[in-house]
């Protein structure tokens, strides 16, 4: 929910939003190496590896803490502490100003934190909620890295360094290529239930000398997807387009239809061939983004069991009616990771985002009625000196 700032309305926007497949494929093909394929939450379950959050070190000092409720093998209900922290996040960014402006805003980010550690792998998601109502999703990943022992000490002992299925960490190590795909399943309800999916082209368009002196221009063209193939994307650097989720029946002062827009960040497409049995059981990444109609059992990109999956229960083989119904969207973040020196014994935490931003939610701009942040409204970073 997200308050007017004019009205004081709580008006929706997400019912439910969560991390629901990670797709892991190692790019080496020898015998004990080739099925090493992770679909983390599938095969593992998120949830039951996840991980107790460490004050001062995971989370900031100002950050609220909540437990989280698990189930035992014997079916009993447990408490775990400190699995979801809570903080506001003063990053010194600015939310507003212009020079003719005698008020400017300092961003203030409410920040929901979780940890889990799947394997070799620890994720960080980051839920970000912003003064302005825009949703940040972010991802962290760090690591202690799967390796392959080789007899190799350094690179010049082989001859061709491109043959390798990945890079010389340290000595008798390397780190194996591999990608990361975190598909998230948000079932969207924006200003209400029923929602459509517009894809906003921008497309180059000529003029005549007679019109300007300008050679071309973009124009915005508004696609509405009237299936869930027609909401299938891949994003495309040079085919730019906005993502619009939109109830048709809310309407600003002015008609536009209240929305959210997906504002993509960096990410990273599978190259694997569709055909090959990994992608085939997670042909979720053959997108980035997927729009279908709510069903309450479809909560899993790559289906109900993908142990044994052959991807015939998957988001590709869906294809319904969607405008103007109960939708749910789909954003899949990827990485694409070849090893370094840096990475090796445990790697930095490297991050990747996506976003969901106001467009015509709002009457205008809704931060313009915040107060600006005075000295006693931030926190105290300076030290402190013990006599």
């Amino acid at each position: 929910m997200v308050r007017d700032s004019k009205t004081g309305q709580l008006r929706s926007v997400m019912y439910k939003g969560f991390s629901s497949e990670l797709f892991v494929p190692y790019m080496d093909i020898d015998e004990a190496w080739y099925f090493k394929t992770y679909m983390d939450a599938g095969e593992f379950g998120l949830g039951a590896v996840v991980m107790s959050l460490v004050p001062l070190n995971d989370c900031p000092r100002n950050s609220h803490y909540m437990d989280g409720i698990f189930v035992a093998s014997d079916g009993k209900p447990f408490a775990q502490p400190n699995i979801i922290c809570l903080f506001e996040r003063y990053a010194g960014d600015i939310s507003w100003r212009h020079l003719e402006s005698l008020i400017l805003g300092l961003e203030v980010t409410l920040v929901a934190r979780m940890s889990t550690s799947v394997g070799n792998y620890d994720y960080i998601f980051d839920w970000e909620f912003q003064t302005d109502g825009l949703i940040q999703i972010k991802v962290g990943l760090s690591r202690m890295p799967m390796v392959k022992g080789s007899l190799l000490e350094n690179i010049y002992q082989v001859p061709n360094q491109d043959d390798l299925s990945g890079s010389l960490v340290s000595k008798n190590v390397i780190g194996v290529v591999h990608d990361h795909f975190i598909t998230f399943r948000l079932d969207l309800d924006v200003d209400g239930a029923n929602n459509s999916f517009i894809k906003v082209n921008l497309e180059k368009e000529g003029s005549l000398p007679s019109e300007s002196p300008r050679k071309s221009y973009l124009k915005a063209k508004r696609q509405v997807a009237q299936t869930e193939k027609d909401a299938q994307i891949k994003l495309k650097l040079y085919d730019p387009s906005e993502f619009h989720i939109i109830n048709p029946s809310r309407r600003s002062r002015l008609g536009n239809p209240a929305g959210y827009k997906v504002v993509p960040e960096g990410n990273a497409a599978s190259l694997l061939n569709h055909d090959d049995p990994p992608q085939l059981r997670s042909s979720f990444t053959n997108n980035q983004i997927w729009v279908t109609l709510y069903n309450k059992s479809e909560q899993w990109a790559g289906g109900l069991l993908v142990y044994q999956s052959k991807g015939d229960d998957t988001l590709a083989i869906w294809n319904r009616p969607i405008e103007n119904s109960g939708i749910v969207l789909w954003y899949t973040l990827g990485f694409h990771h070849i090893p370094c020196q840096e990475d090796f014994p445990i790697m930095p935490t490297v991050s990747s985002s996506f976003a969901l931003k106001p467009i015509n939610f709002f009457d205008s701009n809704s931060i313009l009625r915040a107060a600006p942040a005075f000295e006693t409204d931030l926190p105290d970073c300076n030290p402190s000196f013990s006599s």
